[in-house]
């Protein structure tokens, strides 16, 4: 009882259900959610600190951002999911049309950056840590058997594709840089790959039937994402019973630059945080491994999903 009154008074105001609503959209900083809001930084992190102690927030910082997701567990998240219920986009139209303008942004300058860097862009993944390292170890994560069907997300150059293309029969790489497929067909074609085929796609909605593919990959992908726990889920809804997804990203880091002059939405994840979001959608926790051998440490999560009768 004390639990639900202590949420229901961080709730009740009008500024704090506009902020249930945008994060109902995904996480956002505490400067978007200024600019969205259209409030001082002070009010608006006031706001902000009440809904966290009254367990309808999760706060993490990183670098110099402060982000925010709404909770999705005990008492503050059962309460947001019924708010969202009862919330229409139409209550906060002028709010919803200022994130997808923020959202437009930030799209369209990751879209930049990636026109800017395709030519480059296997070089700059090599300065952090060896992708030799990283690609032997995925491989032997995967081991030697021959999946039907195999899903790069964030294909980037096609690089995944290049890797792994001897062990699927169909292997499909999606990406939302044309600059970037433009790449990766050059580079497919130029090694012969009959079997792999890249196209536009988005890691949000998959232009794809249920349980369809053997075997996902997220290959420095999901520090990009806007939304990395939406992009898992949406993997696993695709991921055959008995199929594997292997994500391999940085673990945290301070490397402010990369945020600042590569695009980069998040600096790393921790080791719960993604094994969490796994788990949260019928994923299960095979293995984890840490690489090192460059300034930023890279960690491989292996998600396995159990088959109809495991």
């Amino acid at each position: 009882m004390n639990q639900l009154l202590t949420a229901l008074r961080g709730a009740g105001e009008a500024t704090r259900l506009r902020i249930v609503a945008l994060l109902s959209k995904g996480e956002l900083t505490v400067g978007e959610l200024v600019q969205i809001l259209g409030q001082s930084q002070p009010r608006v992190s006031r706001h902000l600190k009440l809904m966290g102690e009254s367990g309808l927030l999760d706060r993490f910082q990183e670098g110099t951002q402060v982000f925010y997701r709404l909770a999705t567990k005990d008492v503050g998240g059962a309460l947001n999911k019924a708010i969202v219920n009862l919330m229409s986009d139409a209550d906060f139209a002028g709010d919803i049309q200022s994130l997808d303008t923020i959202r437009k942004e930030r799209v369209e300058r990751a879209q930049a950056y990636f026109q800017q860097n395709a030519k480059d862009w296997d070089r700059l993944r090599s300065l952090h840590v060896s992708e030799e390292q990283v690609e032997q170890a995925l491989l032997e994560q995967h081991g030697d058997a021959v999946v039907p069907r195999l899903l790069d997300i964030g294909t980037g150059t096609g690089r995944m594709l290049e890797v792994f293309s001897p062990f699927a029969d169909e292997a499909l790489g999606i990406d939302v840089s044309l600059a970037m497929l433009g790449m990766a067909r050059a580079q497919l074609d130029g090694a012969d790959m009959g079997n792999c085929q890249v196209r536009l796609g988005d890691m949000y909605a998959l232009n794809l039937q249920d349980n369809s593919q053997n075997l996902i990959l997220f290959h420095q992908v999901l520090h990009f994402a806007e939304d990395p726990a939406r992009a898992i889920a949406e993997a696993s809804r695709v991921l055959a019973p008995g199929g594997k997804i292997l994500i391999a990203d940085f673990a945290p880091h301070d490397q402010e630059f990369l945020r600042d002059e590569h695009a980069h939405r998040r600096l790393g994840f921790s080791d719960d945080e993604i094994t969490s979001w796994g788990q949260s959608v019928g994923l299960n926790l095979e293995k984890l491994t840490h690489l090192d051998g460059g300034e930023l440490r890279v960690t491989i999560w292996n998600f396995g999903k159990k088959g109809f009768n495991q």
